[in-house]
């Protein structure tokens, strides 16, 4: 089973409906030649979009995948790299912040992506998200910024990661967004009903989807977590598929084309939210997974 692939806006880039995300890989220990083997596989599974954050692992991350990327250069034109930047973490790599804060002022954005394009070993993004949305953001200068780094050749697209309606609907107006990266999963309904997916839905501008398996709450043991795994079983048995696939298929069965993805270095665990994207999962079974969840049934 091979990920399909979707364009995000009617001018937007084609990424994998599957993107694997990379936020974890300064915990796995590995070898960079373990990494260029990882990122081989994602791809062998049409999962070419990786997806990153210039603070994952301490701002360790990039680095440790461009090391890897720098083993087989050419995989760069086979795949399309993701990037967010916005959070400004206290870290013995970053001595200069005080406190946790957010930066979206211009010089920053143009100091972080020239910084990202160093350490992920490569001439540009293909899709740079704001982080987390800003109290102090200016839309003006966030949009100068992003044409500025689109005519430089830097980036080739933007977007948003974890901002309301009104926030995203504030920046596009000043400069094309092509997706608002959220999270999403039958433990966190809120994009269902609070105006983020009617807005994706809408603008033609599929989500990205973080924390589809709950981030890991799913295997926990509250009594949702339970009842939520239960309603997945009884369909992940029905279609002979995994729990996972089953939470992935719940995702993609939603119409504004989500784009979930993965945490996970195991290549059977990608290929399981792979399989998902072969089920289309029927009205009555999500509504199951939904009520699940909610501990109630829909009003």
């Amino acid at each position: 089973m091979i990920s399909p692939r979707i364009q995000l806006a009617e001018h937007g880039p084609e990424l994998s409906r599957i993107v694997a995300g990379a936020w974890r890989m300064a915990d796995w220990q590995w070898s960079a030649q373990q990494r260029l083997d990882w990122i081989r596989g994602c791809i062998d599974l049409g999962v070419t979009t990786f997806d990153h954050a210039d603070i994952y692992g301490g701002y360790t991350v990039e680095a440790l995948f461009g090391e890897a990327l720098a083993l087989e250069p050419g995989l760069r034109n086979r795949i399309e790299l993701v990037t967010k930047t916005g959070i400004a973490l206290t870290t013995p790599n970053r001595p200069e912040h005080r406190i946790k804060h957010y930066r979206t002022g211009r010089e920053h954005l143009f100091a972080s992506v020239d910084a990202s394009l160093q350490q992920l070993r490569c001439d540009w993004i293909d899709l740079l998200l704001i982080h987390r949305p800003s109290p102090l953001m200016d839309p003006y200068e966030i949009a100068d910024a992003f044409d500025r780094l689109l005519q430089s050749g830097k980036v080739r697209a933007f977007g948003v990661s974890n901002f309301t309606p009104t926030q995203f609907a504030m920046l596009n107006a000043r400069v094309p967004l092509v997706t608002n990266q959220i999270e999403l999963s039958p433990l966190h309904r809120e994009p269902l009903h609070d105006g983020t997916l009617d807005q994706a839905i809408a603008l033609g501008r599929p989500p990205m989807i973080w924390s589809a398996l709950g981030g890991g709450r799913l295997f926990g043991d509250s009594p949702e977590a339970h009842r939520v795994r239960g309603a997945l079983d009884a369909y992940a048995r029905e279609h002979g598929v995994s729990l996972e696939t089953a939470a992935y298929a719940w995702i993609l069965r939603h119409p504004a084309r989500p784009l979930p993805l993965t945490g996970s270095q195991r290549l059977p665990a990608i290929a399981a939210a792979v399989a998902a994207t072969a089920l289309t999962m029927d009205e009555q079974s999500w509504f199951a997974i939904w009520q699940a969840g909610a501990g109630h049934e829909v009003p």
